[in-house]
């Protein structure tokens, strides 16, 4: 799943401010093989600490540009330990929580992008670490059928960007993306929905359903599940139910063919899709008339 429109403003980003040179540009000192070459001194290699801040950063550019992620969020996090309390250690905090995203190592990413939030509350890129954390929950977000724990936790995450950094550039990303991750839980209750209707247990069944209609009603799902209902409650003989039902989807979505099929159902029968009755789904059609949807 795309990661968003929040990195495609990653040039910006990776300059954080100050001009450096080209990420291309290797430190004029010899910076060959890799980050346990430098520590053991391997050959043609000096010590990791020999070398300044600046250096390291862009030798941490050049393997980001390689798409060597892991390597360069190795050398983002050489500048915090190296230099603590410089500038170029908050640009490799950053820079580190992005580079471990691309390499969809998704739990230090987090990691990293929290240790900024929480050191670095105020600046202008705390809301870029916020997203940044917010997406290591939601690109792991592939299918309905998997545990839905990471979508609750990139919900949350999603609504921490929109509620505390409105007026940054993630914020529109991150109510696309949150209204996206709100329709996978309500697919789930689908999903599960139509597993129990299938095999007839109805009342299960119906108990998904409802979910959907009074806790997702803004999901592309509602009209499926008030179809479902129709079913669910038919072939349980409750056609109050039913009947509610078919007239709630054909208020909201009478050019559906989910209308047309609880149409065709009710019509079988002998039944119109009207409110009747005193439950769950007569109180939501009256709110519905009032212009209040529940």
């Amino acid at each position: 799943m795309s990661i968003g429109t929040g990195f495609r403003t990653f040039t910006g980003v990776l300059l954080l401010g100050t001009a450096l040179a080209g990420c291309s540009m290797m430190p004029e000192r010899p910076f060959g093989g890799d980050q346990r070459a430098f520590v053991e001194g391997g050959q043609n290699a000096a010590p990791l600490e020999e070398f300044t801040a600046e250096e390291i950063f862009a030798r941490a550019e050049y393997e980001l540009a390689d798409k060597k992620y892991s390597k360069a969020a190795t050398y983002f996090g050489e500048i915090e330990r190296l230099y603590p309390y410089s500038d170029w250690a908050k640009r490799g905090l950053i820079m580190q929580a992005f580079a471990f995203h691309k390499d969809q190592d998704y739990e230090n990413s987090r990691a990293s992008a929290q240790r900024y939030i929480d050191f670095y509350p105020a600046d202008e890129d705390a809301a870029y670490a916020q997203y940044l954390l917010a997406l290591s929950y939601y690109d792991q977000i592939d299918d309905v059928g998997r545990d839905q724990g990471l979508t609750y936790q990139a919900l949350q995450a999603l609504r921490t960007v929109i509620e505390r950094y409105p007026d940054s550039e993630y914020a529109e990303s991150s109510i696309l993306q949150f209204d996206l991750a709100f329709d996978h839980l309500a697919g789930k209750e689908m999903e599960v929905g139509r597993y129990y209707l299938k095999r007839e247990h109805y009342t299960a069944a119906i108990n998904r359903f409802r979910v959907v209609v009074e806790d997702f009603q803004t999901t592309t799902h509602t009209a499926e599940a008030l179809h479902r209902l129709v079913e669910s409650y038919l072939s349980l003989g409750l056609t109050d139910e039913a009947q509610t039902a078919g007239a709630i989807l054909g208020y909201n979505y009478q050019g559906s063919e989910w209308y047309e099929e609880s149409y065709a159902l009710l019509t079988g029968q002998g039944l119109t899709p009207e409110a009747k009755g005193d439950n769950w789904l007569a109180k939501i059609y009256r709110q519905m008339i009032k212009g209040a949807w529940l």
